[in-house]
């Protein structure tokens, strides 16, 4: 039962280009946008479309296959949990944050 605490997955395509920082440690952290598609018929029956975005956290060897292989337009499944963490900006506003972090990846489709 434990692993369906704090669980997510999502199939979705990269928004941008992944954004790779390299660590004074030596661990990469690939950080990218992801959007994902609902498709339903309304009343009318009209096809609706909605797109949600989620900012995609990769650490290591994940990082290194998203650096490598990840590119906007790219189609992904990826596990992972979500994780919260909130910040000070400069104006001293506080900003909220949800991030997926990805456990693992799932190169889809063709790489465009």
């Amino acid at each position: 039962m434990s692993k369906f605490r704090n669980h997510v997955q999502l199939i979705g395509n990269i928004g941008e280009d992944p954004k790779i920082t390299n660590l004074d440690s030596g661990k990469k952290v690939a950080r990218f946008q992801m959007a994902t598609n609902e498709r339903y018929k309304n009343a009318k029956g009209e096809t609706v479309q909605n797109t949600d975005w989620h900012t995609i956290v990769a650490w290591g060897r994940t990082a290194e296959i998203v650096e490598q292989f990840g590119a906007k337009g790219r189609e992904v499944g990826i596990t992972g949990k979500l994780k919260s963490r909130h910040f000070e900006t400069k104006d001293g506003s506080m900003r909220y944050v949800t991030e997926v972090v990805a456990n693992e990846i799932l190169l889809l489709g063709s790489r465009s």
